[in-house]
């Protein structure tokens, strides 16, 4: 008996040996080299395994060589899915995919390449070498411009927070590298020419501050020369966005005390952009206005109430460059006619506006009365 036991012990023994290779191999593990269009190493790239018969995921990374490697995937067959990076992970822009890959009990092996797979379906495809190169060069090409567009929001933005916070120094550099990097952007020009002009008022030094809006003029005007070289712009609002340059440009002009360039440039923003030229017309009565030439103050805001007869604050400063041509008779003060209509219209239009109070201080300076139903048929008595 203590043969047969003993006997019995050493098979016993001899099946646990034998169970636990067997779970050893529960699991496969998987390998490959990953390249993009090009042929180069997919480097921090990111590819996923999707179990398809239970949606179990295994993310992996791709080292500097393009190599992953992972343990422990159960087997069945899996959505094998490449990406550039975690960014286009979160997208979903992937690079490439093999679907029902199998994964079994040993080690399993698959590349990921992009440049192959493009040739083989270009084969299937009948494309040429020379077709596929050209196809491969737009990829590339396109590939680049996602990459620069990227880099130059991040200035934009960095630039963006710093000028937000009064350091326009800061903003100024991140797009003077911007423009280092590519300067073919107008856009880039434009926000540049802004925090030029911007951060003027706050220089001290006179000569700095008229470097800096020269350096806006300058800014604006590559901006624009960009927009209007922009052959194959299909952007709805380029005219609305060349007219904005225009006005910026004009408005560095003005603060440079170069008011014949100023108005101008506010004419070349209100051919650009109709829609919005009494707002134009309207920004060039203030810049003479300021500049004390009334004459030429009055004829654009006449524009303005030409293009939008609602306008109220046409007719108030309408009516301030006219009192500027009253003269005095004795002791009374008689304005030129219609400048009593131009403050009475805009008290119609804004009895309680921004400058009800100065125009109904004006209309007494003249001897007239304070009327808001202007340009209003009285109603008969019943």
């Amino acid at each position: 008996m203590k043969k047969y036991f003993a006997i019995f012990s050493i098979v016993v023994l001899a099946m646990g040996l034998c169970v636990l290779p067997v779970f050893g191999q529960a699991s496969g593990t998987v390998k490959g080299v990953c390249k993009d269009a090009q042929g180069a190493p997919v480097v921090d790239g990111i590819v996923v395994w999707t179990n398809m018969d239970n949606g179990q995921k295994y993310t992996l990374k791709t080292n500097k060589k393009g190599e992953y490697f992972s343990l422990g995937l159960s087997p069945g067959k899996y959505l094998v899915t490449l990406y550039k990076n975690n960014d286009d992970l979160k997208a979903g822009k992937e690079l490439d995919h093999v679907k029902n890959f199998p994964v079994q009990l040993d080690e399993n092996t698959l590349d990921l390449d992009v440049k192959k797979e493009m040739e083989n379906a270009a084969k299937g495809q009948g494309m040429t070498p020379e077709q596929l190169k050209q196809m491969q060069e737009q990829q590339a090409k396109a590939a680049k411009e996602t990459n620069t567009v990227k880099a130059l929001n991040e200035k934009l933005t960095a630039a963006k927070t710093a000028a937000d916070g009064g350091d326009f120094d800061t903003a100024i550099a991140a797009l003077t590298e911007a423009t280092q990097m590519d300067a073919s952007r107008d856009l880039v020009w434009f926000k540049l020419g802004d925090y030029y002009r911007l951060s003027a008022p706050k220089q001290t030094d006179t000569a700095e501050k008229q470097k800096r809006y020269t350096s806006a003029v300058e800014a604006y005007q590559k901006a624009i020369d960009l927009k209007k070289g922009a052959t194959n712009d299909k952007d709805p609002n380029a005219a609305k966005n060349l007219a904005a340059y225009y006005n910026n440009l004009a408005e560095a002009y003005a603060k440079s005390n170069k008011i014949d360039d100023a108005v101008k440039t506010y004419e070349l923003a209100a051919q650009a952009d109709p829609t919005n030229a009494s707002q134009y017309y309207f920004n060039t009565g203030a810049v003479l206005t300021n500049a004390g030439k009334v004459d030429d103050a009055l004829a654009a805001f006449n524009k303005v109430i030409a293009a939008d007869p609602n306008r109220a604050d046409a007719f108030y400063w309408k009516g301030v460059n006219m009192i500027g041509k009253a003269t005095l008779q004795g002791d009374k003060m008689v304005a030129p006619p219609g400048t009593a209509e131009a403050f009475q219209k805009y008290l119609e239009l804004q009895p309680s506006g921004t400058y009800a109070d100065a125009a109904k201080q004006m209309l007494t300076s003249i001897g007239s009365s304070v009327e808001t139903t202007f340009g209003k048929k009285k109603q008969p008595k019943k």
